[in-house]
């Protein structure tokens, strides 16, 4: 795999290292049957202690250096896995930072979550047990039988017919359950969506009261897995008995030809225990390979997963840097821009000019899906317009280094995102510098200082996965402070003032307004009242321009403008003359 090319680089002496102590230990239990012999054929036969002490020393002395290699063996595998699983780790996390949005699109975050942890714990642990067995099991099996035949040739021949047939029903039950193995996968995966859904939608659920067609539900997919598990345990449970059984037969076989050859004198009591022995080892090292071949393929499987991951293109959707670092003014332009999603059917934007000054503030109203959000995204370049040209500061925004956008401009999201940690930490995510009286500045400008002050700690106040313990406006307001603590040229709001009443939206944007120097803000909403004093409106319908221009003036002239504005303040309708 090419996983393991890439990232085991550095542990080459592990892993060469792990199998070779591995295969020592092998080696010491393969001569631990011909001591055995040696105490019953010459030691007991022949009452003599010294031998018998001598030959039990040498197991001792085995035991010790089997230990030795074993804790040295897994001492390597342990730190050329880890160390492995440790680099794809972060190099699958690294690569996931610097996807474009148009790739994040693509992919959902469960997915990414699960490569980051499950999938490449699974690796790790597949690697760790091939490091220690993949060449130990195999050198026992045959070993055992190279063994066999330094002890008698006619009792050796015995092996040779076993290990063909033992092998062909661990394998043959291994390789009917690894496809059921991943059924088995496929319903556990359905039965956690399942609980997913019921456990995020309960309200709905309880409100159309629908709780037994649920319980049903989930009791099928329930009884499908169990039904599904008893068949591949059943499968997997006769791979014992049989093996056992075969074992059984061959041992009989052996203990029959050994007595045979020990009535002839051609063989001793010692060696026909030692070939019991041989044997013993070889089927237990046979279901511990059928084992580890089932765990390899599922670690297999999952080091292909991540390596999709991994093959998605970074940035794939933003190129062409420049080399310009600061921007000229605050101003903004789009010259007959047009957006199409990957995979889309259609256009999310189509022709859209605009032109925003330095200092003014720019309002976006349309309906859902219209493409209100997919504009102002254009502008920090998030994504690239498929047509036309955006301007920001005069220049094309492919003329920027990369990040030199983003630093000057403040991105407030349409979902307020908040992380763990304190108020601060969260404040000054994107100004690590900045100094307590900045941060209740901008707490302030975004309404949200008694918020804040009100809280034990205040800065200091911790804020729990996602914001959890906060409301919706509360999020809203701190994530508002959030970019302007940045000081940003340019300011972005994507419908994030949906969660505040009238007054706060409106003392909000009062505020924004009376910030000093250029302030270039673009607000997106759904509200006709948060932008009817902006300097320019733009209605969006379909992803296409329905009007522009001042409130007075699309009021008079845009039949969208009026529809949103109207069905929000039907009172300001004038009534029809008769």
């Amino acid at each position: 795999m090419k996983l393991l090319k890439t990232y085991l680089h550095g542990y080459e002496k592990e892993s060469i290292l792990a199998p070779l102590f591995k295969l020592l230990e092998a080696f010491f239990d393969l001569l631990v049957p011909l001591v055995i012999a040696q105490i019953i054929d010459v030691g007991l036969k022949e009452r003599n202690l010294p031998k018998i002490w001598g030959q039990i020393g040498i197991l001792l002395l085995l035991a010790i250096l089997g230990l030795a290699a074993a804790i040295s063996a897994q001492y390597f595998a342990a730190k050329a896995s880890v160390g492995f699983a440790t680099k794809l780790r972060q190099a699958t996390f690294d690569h996931i930072q610097g996807l474009s949005y148009t790739a994040l699109d693509n992919t959902s975050q469960s997915t990414l979550i699960t490569r980051l942890t499950s999938d490449i714990n699974r690796v790790q642990d597949g690697l760790n047990l091939a490091l220690r067995l993949l060449l130990r099991s195999p050198f026992v099996v045959f070993g055992s039988m190279i063994m066999a035949f330094t002890i008698n040739v006619k009792a050796a021949l015995i092996f040779v017919v076993a290990i063909p047939v033992l092998s062909l029903v661990v394998f043959g039950i291994m390789l009917v359950s690894i496809p059921l193995f991943k059924k088995v996968q496929f319903k556990l995966d359905r039965i956690t969506q399942a609980t997913t859904e019921n456990l995020t939608g309960v309200r709905v659920i309880r409100a159309f009261r629908k709780e037994q067609a649920e319980v049903a539900d989930f009791d099928q997919k329930n009884q499908d897995l169990t039904n599904l598990n008893l068949f591949v345990g059943r499968l997997s449970a006769a791979m014992n008995p049989l093996t056992y059984a075969l074992i059984n037969i061959a041992t009989i076989v052996l203990i029959y030809q050994g007595a045979i050859q020990v009535n002839l004198g051609s063989m001793q009591q010692g060696q026909v225990v030692a070939l019991y022995n041989y044997m013993a080892q070889m089927i237990i090292e046979l279901i511990k390979l059928a084992s580890l071949i089932i765990t390899i393929n599922q670690a297999i499987a999952c080091g292909q997963r991540v390596d999709k991951v991994l093959a998605i293109p970074a940035q794939a959707a933003v190129t062409d840097y420049g080399t310009a670092t600061k921007l000229a003014d605050s101003s903004v332009e789009f010259d007959q821009v047009s957006f199409t999603y990957d995979q889309a059917g259609a256009p999310s934007l189509s022709n859209v000019s605009l032109t925003a000054k330095p200092g003014q503030t720019i309002g976006i109203i349309g309906g859902t899906g219209s493409g209100k959000s997919t504009l102002i995204n254009l502008i920090p370049r998030f994504y690239d317009a498929s047509q036309g040209q955006v301007k920001v500061g005069g220049r094309p925004v492919q003329d920027y280094a990369p990040g030199a956008l983003v630093k000057a401009i403040g991105v407030v999201p349409q979902k307020a995102q908040l992380f763990a940690g304190s108020i601060r930490d969260n404040l000054q995510l994107g100004r690590a510098k900045a100094s307590d009286d900045e941060l209740w500045e901008a707490l302030s400008v975004a309404q949200a200082k008694d918020v804040v002050a009100a809280k034990p700690g205040q800065l200091d106040f911790k804020l729990e996965q996602g914001g959890r313990n906060l409301s919706g406006g509360q999020k809203q307001r701190l994530t508002i402070a959030r970019a302007l603590v940045t000081h940003p040229q340019i300011l972005l709001l994507d419908d994030s003032a949906s969660a505040l009443d009238f007054a706060t939206d409106a003392n909000l944007r009062q505020a924004i307004h009376n910030l000093s120097g250029n302030l270039t803000t673009f607000i997106v909403s759904q509200r006709a009242a948060s932008i009817m004093q902006a300097d320019q409106i733009l209605v969006l319908s379909d992803g296409q321009v329905a009007g522009l221009g001042s409130h007075e003036q699309l009021l008079a002239t845009c039949p969208v403008y009026q529809e949103i504005f109207y069905s929000q303040f039907p009172e300001k309708r004038k009534p029809v003359q008769g």
